[in-house]
């Protein structure tokens, strides 16, 4: 029997999902390490901008490759991928707040670009992910899209953010990871501005007809 991803269930889906944070979280339960958050810190907000850029890949992989399953079945779970997404920034922010060890000297790191660009990037994530319920987009109709597309700045800015912390010396992780999405991005307003074109030229056409 062949067993298809369309039809696996949301619970395997989250299980799934959730493997890489059961790992961290249990070598943080393991460990009497207090450097262990610290060295949580890092993959966690790694792993978040992975299911970060996947969700946003899904739109121009279903124009680029119309008719592919992979990308109908990143369709239809792409509200999943963006609450995981927010769910290992959260993690990422529990072990960043874990490893300062007083509210202090988190609020003393704040004002730094590398942190605060973190600090906006989850709070655009909150609301985003607050309504990926189907009640709210049944609830807020077109309105729901336009508050999905402030994922765009939080996208940068966890670019940013990323970046940063490298002191800009090397963001060769953070490229690589939003390089892909860059690209596809470039070919999905490239479409938009040949359809344009498009749709501008037999307007003309067909006034010149008349």
């Amino acid at each position: 029997m062949k067993l298809s991803l369309s039809c696996l269930s949301p619970y395997w889906l989250w299980a799934l999902f959730s493997f890489p944070a059961i790992l961290m979280i249990s070598q943080v339960v393991n460990s009497s390490d207090h450097w262990v958050f610290h060295r949580m810190v890092h993959p966690s907000g790694e792993m978040s901008a992975r299911f970060l850029v996947v969700a946003m890949m899904v739109t121009p992989l279903c124009m680029l490759f119309k008719g592919w399953r992979g990308a109908l079945w990143l369709k239809r779970n792409r509200r999943y991928l963006g609450v995981a997404a927010f769910g290992y920034a959260l993690l990422h922010t529990v072990f960043y707040f874990i490893d300062k060890s007083s509210v202090e000297q988190v609020l003393s790191e704040a004002p730094r670009f590398y942190i605060w660009t973190g600090w906006v990037a989850l709070g655009i994530f909150l609301p985003l992910t607050m309504t990926s319920m189907d009640y709210f987009v049944r609830r807020m109709g077109r309105n729901w899209k336009t508050l999905q597309r402030f994922v765009y700045p939080a996208a940068i800015l966890t670019l940013l953010h990323w970046a940063a912390l490298h002191n800009w010396h090397s963001p060769t992780a953070a490229l690589v990871h939003f390089g892909p999405l860059a690209i596809l991005e470039l070919f999905r307003i490239g479409f938009w501005l040949r359809q344009y074109k498009l749709r501008t030229f037999n307007m003309v056409k067909g006034a010149e007809n008349e």
